[in-house]
């Protein structure tokens, strides 16, 4: 019986050599509109995430393990976006809406990258605060720059890891239908086109689900149950460093979040509705982020520049100039 039912699906599986985006639709002479708004977002994203890494880079000041955590945030956005705004502009000018599978599997390994990185990352900021504000006096030998460098390491290495194997577990299987109902790559789809054992795939999802990604989980809610026990024991100034430090990070987790969850509720909405949120989770990380660190950063490098120039009247005053 077993090798009858192996025949059956050996017979009704195709040779698949491009995938078919079905959720494109034909928007006449508006596709020009939605190209000019998505080449926008991407500049937008581009300018904004490149401008802040520089200014990281270049400001001495801001060479501390918070700014460099961020600085990696930023490049992951910029990965991120490469991975998919081309691939997404092209699609909309073009009448055909297929990709080769060799090139179906590159974006998937960019996009799964990205936002694996994208919530390690997060996970490792948690860390970050957790350390400065329950352990201020140690937290200079706690998180030395060498700690900094292998945080930043393991965040990008264990995440290509991990997507290499499952897309490897993926273009092993048997295809019965080249149909994906998305706007870009998604090897969930992929999988479900596939008429050969999905076991070990499976298995390995939720190996991943289960380890990972609750670790991680496990990680922020432990970091910010601790934050919020010396916020409620310590004194306002405490409470106020905690709440200026962590505001940010707590934004950028929500919006990570509910891009997760959008995710997750696009197979039980209309087709409109499914690709607004596919692309929610893609583009306003990279364009929520910029904004909402720029301003930390500028309002931190505003008190620096004060503190600055007040100790310089102070010098000015000490030795009578």
């Amino acid at each position: 019986m077993y090798w009858v039912s192996t025949a059956l699906i050996m017979n009704n599986s195709t040779y698949v050599s491009y995938f078919m985006l079905s959720a494109y639709f034909d928007t006449g002479l508006f596709k020009y509109l939605f190209f000019m708004i998505i080449m926008s977002l991407y500049i937008l994203i581009i300018c904004a995430n490149v401008s802040l890494i520089v200014i990281i880079c270049m400001n001495r000041s801001l060479h501390e393990p918070m700014y460099l955590f961020l600085c990696s945030l930023f490049v992951n956005e910029l990965y991120g976006s490469t991975g998919l705004f081309p691939f997404l502009l092209l699609q909309i000018l073009s009448d055909v809406h297929t990709v080769s599978v060799p090139f179906c599997f590159l974006q998937i390994f960019c996009l799964y990258t990205y936002a694996n990185v994208q919530f390690c990352n997060l996970a490792i900021m948690s860390y970050d605060r957790y350390l400065a504000i329950c352990y201020p006096l140690q937290y200079n030998t706690g998180m030395t720059l060498k700690k900094v460098a292998t945080l930043i390491a393991l965040t990008w290495l264990f995440p290509f890891v991990e997507v290499a194997v499952m897309i490897c577990l993926t273009a092993s299987l048997q295809l019965c239908g080249n149909i994906i109902n998305k706007v870009y790559c998604d090897n969930y789809f992929i999988v479900n086109l596939a008429c050969s054992d999905t076991t070990v795939n499976n298995i390995y999802g939720l190996v991943y689900m289960f380890t990972i990604v609750a670790g991680l989980v496990t990680l922020i809610f432990y970091t910010y149950m601790r934050i919020l026990k010396v916020c409620f024991s310590g004194s306002k100034q405490t409470r106020q460093k905690a709440f200026s430090t962590c505001t940010p990070h707590l934004a950028s987790l929500l919006n990570f979040s509910f891009g997760c969850f959008f995710e997750v509720l696009q197979s039980s909405v209309p087709n409109m509705l499914r690709i607004f949120l596919s692309l929610y989770f893609l583009t306003c990380q990279p364009l929520f982020n910029p904004v909402l660190y720029g301003l930390s950063l500028s309002k931190i490098l505003n008190e620096k520049s004060e503190k600055m120039d007040a100790l310089k009247k102070e010098v000015f005053i000490k030795h009578g100039f």
